[in-house]
């Protein structure tokens, strides 16, 4: 039995669900909002990348090191982007979330941390989490902002650790929660997600 089983979590309007091909088009169009595949420290798919881009996500679910999901609005089914466990180690009971990227109309509004919230939610209070980690580029500071909004401890630098999309060579910044982190965590998320949008 796999570590992370097929599940759809759902609030506040976004729902997760399985990614698989049938998303491909709504993938797509997602990406296409902002163009966002032009951005050199994300993973986005370009437009006649996506189908790969979910085939790549579907063989890592089945080699057990990745679970990637479509975010979706739960009213009409749009797909608003995507995220993912990924590095899951099963010994150790830790997941990264990473794969994350919104279609720019989805982007400073409820649904990243809603997504969190569930994503977090699950990991530690379904899935026995001892720990959850992050990554991101060195020159994302978006990404590395969202990640210690949600409570996160950034961890360190790994130095010329990945490509980019466009052949330069990343630093990728680290970031982790424990369990024990998680309460206040989660309390800090519901009470952004309950205040008042200005």
């Amino acid at each position: 039995m796999a570590f992370v089983e097929p599940v759809t979590l759902a609030a506040r309007g976004v729902k997760l669900v399985p990614l698989g091909l049938e998303h491909e088009a709504g993938l797509r169009a997602a990406a296409a909002d902002g163009e966002l595949w032009t951005l050199r420290i994300t993973s986005v798919p370009e437009p006649e990348q996506t189908r790969k881009y979910i085939e790549d996500a579907l063989a890592m679910r089945e080699a057990g090191n990745r679970f990637a999901f479509a975010v979706t609005d739960e009213a009409t089914g749009r797909v608003l982007g995507s995220s993912s466990y990924h590095d899951i180690l099963p010994a150790v009971k830790r997941v990264e979330i990473g794969y994350t990227w919104y279609g720019k109309s989805s982007q400073r509004s409820h649904v990243n941390t809603t997504a969190k919230l569930l994503l977090l939610t699950h990991a530690f209070e379904t899935l026995g989490c001892h720990v959850v980690g992050w990554r991101t580029d060195n020159f994302n500071f978006a990404s590395q902002a969202a990640i210690e909004r949600l409570g996160a401890k950034k961890d360190g630098i790994i130095r010329g650790h990945a490509l980019r999309r466009d052949g330069t060579i990343r630093d990728t910044v680290m970031y982790s929660m424990r369990s024990g982190e998680w309460p206040e965590a989660k309390a800090q998320l519901l009470y952004l997600l309950d205040k008042p949008r200005t």
